[in-house]
């Protein structure tokens, strides 16, 4: 009877040594994992663009692209930059790890290789891409349950994505941090996923809400936080979902915050989403211009409702990149 090995992950090997790569490829094949072998960082980078791959152990001497440069790329790249990539080498030094380290290596191993601590490390690194895919895969359906929601209004169509580009562009202008931005980016897509516990005969009425209506309506907040707590890496998307209905004046919803007391990236994506709607068609009415809709918003300002600062910021924005916030933007 033949022994079975389950494949473990894939692998890629790129050493322009065959004495070294040949080796290594066989004994991960023993141990059950995919191995793709190279003996270049040119043929390394093309492989790894091309296909999926769970960990890269890369040479850091090889002809042409070097394993610092080859890691760069795919630390580089947004689909790529996901992959654990160790490097291995003969050097010693500390500056050379301090470039593997600026590079983006995951990890090191020093030539020549240890099969124990070779097998470990590999085993630990493919273990973490597992969890970082399912966490991409959670991530993926909880913004697809978002655009769900959104499709079933057809006036709110490609509203999601607009905001998603709309509030990074204003962050971006506001200097916000790249963990801010991703949150706004994540925030666009999901900020009104609570609407999937609103019944459908209130949330698409064509009139004004009634008191019980509009008390579940404004539950949606409480229920999008909910419902994406658990995700870890939504912990700064979060008080966007909860808080981007308050106003500055306190009587918004859910906890009739004011001022400052509404996170700064709340407030951000609010002022977008009114720019958005009042931007776009509704059954009620058809959609402004961009002029007046900036006025509507200063006059809605000066009533207690949004950030000033804010809406100057958008409204900059929009004089020295108009089309940027044009529902035709790819």
């Amino acid at each position: 009877m033949s022994l079975k090995i389950s494949v473990q992950g894939t692998i890629l090997v790129a050493d322009d040594n065959e004495s070294i790569r040949e080796p290594l490829t066989e004994l991960l094949r023993l141990q059950g994992y995919t191995v793709i072998a190279v003996d270049n960082g040119e043929q390394a980078l093309l492989e790894i663009s091309s296909q999926p791959v769970d960990l890269a152990l890369l040479d850091v001497m090889m002809p042409g692209q070097s394993g610092f440069s080859v890691c760069r790329a795919v630390k580089s790249r947004p689909e790529t930059r996901l992959i654990p990539v160790v490097l291995v080498t003969g050097l010693g030094s500390a500056d050379d790890r301090i470039r593997g380290i600026e590079a983006g290596a995951d990890d090191f191993l020093n030539k020549p290789v240890k099969k124990e601590e070779l097998l470990a490390r590999v085993r630990s690194l493919v273990r973490l891409k597992r969890f970082t895919d399912e966490l991409e895969n959670a991530e993926t359906v909880l913004c697809t349950l978002a655009r769900s929601i959104e499709a079933k209004d057809p006036y709110t169509e490609g509203h999601c994505d607009r905001l998603s580009r709309y509030t990074v562009s204003l962050g971006e202008a506001l200097g916000l941090s790249s963990e801010q931005l991703v949150a706004l980016r994540r925030g666009g897509i999901v900020h009104d996923i609570g609407k999937v516990a609103v019944p459908e005969f209130v949330l698409l009425k064509p009139g004004p809400l009634d008191a019980a209506e509009r008390e579940i309506m404004e539950q949606h907040t409480i229920a999008g936080e909910r419902i994406c707590a658990p995700l870890k890496s939504f912990r700064n998307v979060l008080p966007i979902i909860r808080s981007h209905h308050e106003k500055q004046d306190g009587t918004g919803y859910p906890d009739h915050l004011k001022g400052r007391e509404i996170p700064l990236t709340a407030r951000i994506l609010q002022t977008v989403d009114i720019y958005d709607s009042l931007t776009t068609d509704r059954p009620y009415r058809k959609a402004l211009s961009q002029e007046t809709a900036i006025e509507l918003m200063w006059e809605e300002t000066r009533r207690g409702w949004w950030d000033a600062d804010l809406v100057g910021a958008l409204q900059e924005l929009l004089q020295e990149s108009p089309l940027a916030f044009s529902t035709s933007a790819a």
